[in-house]
């Protein structure tokens, strides 16, 4: 783009509209009109990005910036995109400035309701203008945590990638921390403590590769770890206990592996994720289930499948993987239909569809050597992974911010068994909520539909079983998505609920504008497909070792 900086210039934008809204203390109106302008422009400059995409080009080399940082420890300041890249970062500029705008009327305040497992109430709504933080201070902090996954999703250098990849989390803790439910302090420090060991795992793991290699660059520690030379150079170097080159490499890949795995989350490093979703205040847990947990499933496929590929594909560590995966997708779908609050369904139902992610990755590992059709397979499991990430990041903010105007309307309730019969006074709200939630479900025409079956389509011949036995999450997803359906919209209208107020135009017109996408996506998946297909088949041929 003749020389524009422009993956520096959408990273930098947010942190430098974070700090001047940070210091308008309680100017509100300011302060959200500065941060929505500002998630605007980046929405503007990610469409740009897009635009000017070469769609051709699967190498991760396109608008990138190089530079010298610390050339004594190999530090470079490096960005770049893939298609892979580009849809994390398109998907982060339109989820930000829907969360700002669902978050119109909650700044400056604070709820106090909160649901047990069963749905009842435990607490009227009581709004604390006095007690609340600054309204300046949460829109800065969306502006740090965007900022954060731009700079996640372009970073190519260990180095600044981890200081991103921190960026991101902090800020997010904050959000539940000081505007979150009655539980927030509990649910803000078990997702801070599960990200954070982590982090730390992840970090002690590349400072030995570092050790070893010298090298912080992920696509020098590509080619490093594809040839075994990593491996190799990690059991000349450290050769900790007398450990040979094998199970000292799998050590190092577990670390990074717990790093993603917590973040993804894949079961069994879930148990932060329901509290955290349930307590955290809508628009931040639009914010942490729209883009915060794809950071997960971006760092297996951009880090740990190019760098570890010899480690995932030991058979053994492979079944277990896929184990795993498998226990992700059905558990949590079961987990989901137990729960009485919706936020905790949707909650598990976001690991649910991220399962789905991890079982394409996890079977795309799978060594096939030159087999073309297994690579046409492996090719169409990547694209639906990358389908996947987005279209659950659009489809599950969207259904969390439906529930926050359930929620705003019912006084703080928010409970499976609360309602009934609400098509009847709400039509609008019922029907668009009906339509994300069939999204969810994966009904053909609209976006879910596709990339679940691009997965299925590229798993089955890679790993029949695994992909035979994560079918029976599609079954019970169906099975709650359904109940929600029965109990919240259809039978007999409570009579509490008579004048329960519909949505207004403003509310119609911020739902209405990720359901067109739905369908746009649905019924037109080329849109998509045609700008990663190169990337996921790139990935494929580096896979051949």
């Amino acid at each position: 783009m003749n020389g524009l900086p422009i993956l520096t210039i959408i990273t930098l934008l947010p942190l430098i509209a974070g700090i001047i809204v940070a210091g308008l203390g309680e100017q509100r109106k300011l302060a959200r009109g500065i941060a929505f302008i500002s998630s605007l422009i980046s929405l503007a400059l990610a469409l740009l990005l897009w635009r000017s995409f070469d769609a051709s080009n699967g190498e991760l080399d396109q608008f990138k910036e190089q530079a010298d940082w610390i050339p004594t420890l190999g530090v470079q300041y490096f960005v770049a995109v893939d298609g892979l890249g580009l849809l994390m970062v398109l998907l982060t500029a339109i989820v930000v400035p829907m969360a700002i705008l669902a978050s119109w009327r909650l700044v400056g305040t604070r709820s106090t309701a909160s649901q047990t497992s069963s749905g009842k109430d435990r607490g009227a709504v009581e709004r604390v203008t006095a007690n609340a933080p600054s309204p300046s201070l949460y829109f800065s902090l969306v502006l740090f945590l965007q900022a954060g996954l731009f700079g996640t999703f372009t970073a190519l250098n260990f180095f600044h990638w981890f200081i991103f990849w921190e960026l991101s989390l902090i800020p997010a803790f904050f959000l539940v921390r000081l505007w979150g439910g009655p539980q927030r302090a509990p649910a803000a420090t078990q997702f801070f403590i599960y990200t954070m060991v982590g982090s730390i795992a992840m970090l002690l793991a590349f400072l030995a590769i570092y050790l070893a290699t010298g090298i912080f660059d992920f696509t020098e520690l590509a080619k490093l770890g594809r040839d075994g030379t990593l491996a190799s150079a990690l059991a000349a170097k450290l050769g900790w206990y007398s450990l040979n080159t094998k199970p000292l490499a799998l050590i190092i890949f577990g670390g990074v592996l717990l790093g993603f795995a917590v973040k993804v989350p894949l079961m069994p490093f879930h148990t932060w994720l329901p509290a955290t979703y349930a307590e955290a205040p809508t628009p931040v847990t639009m914010l942490l289930t729209g883009v915060m947990s794809k950071m997960g499933v971006y760092g297996f496929i951009r880090i740990v499948l190019p760098i570890f590929a010899p480690q995932l594909n030991e058979p053994r560590v492979r079944t277990v993987l896929l184990s795993l995966a498998v226990v992700t997708i059905v558990f949590s779908a079961f987990a989901a239909f137990a729960q009485r609050d919706l936020k905790r369904i949707l909650a598990y139902s976001s690991i649910n569809h991220l399962g789905y992610c991890l079982l394409g990755v996890f079977a795309v590992a799978k060594f096939t050597g030159n087999d073309a059709a297994l690579a046409t397979e492996k090719a169409a499991a990547l694209n639906g992974v990358f389908l996947q990430m987005f279209n659950h990041g659009l489809t599950a903010a969207t259904l969390f911010m439906c529930v926050g105007f359930l929620e705003q309307r019912a006084a703080g309730l928010r409970g499976l068994n609360d309602f009934g019969g609400l098509r009847k006074v709400a039509p609008v709200l019922c029907g668009l909520m009906g339509i994300t939630l069939f999204s969810s479900l994966g009904l053909p025409g609209l976006n879910g539909f596709v990339g679940e079956f691009l997965i299925f389509k590229g798993v089955f011949p890679l790993a029949m079983f695994s992909a035979s036995l994560s079918v029976i999450g599609l079954l019970v997803t169906a099975i709650f998505i359904l109940t929600i359906l029965q109990r919240v919209f259809n039978g007999p209208l409570n009579e509490k609920w008579s004048k329960f107020p519909d949505l207004t135009l403003g509310e119609m017109a911020l739902v209405a504008m990720p359901i067109i996408l739905m369908f746009v996506l649905g019924l037109y998946p080329r849109l998509v497909l045609d700008v990663i297909n190169s990337t996921a088949v790139q990935m494929v041929e580096q896979l051949k070792f």
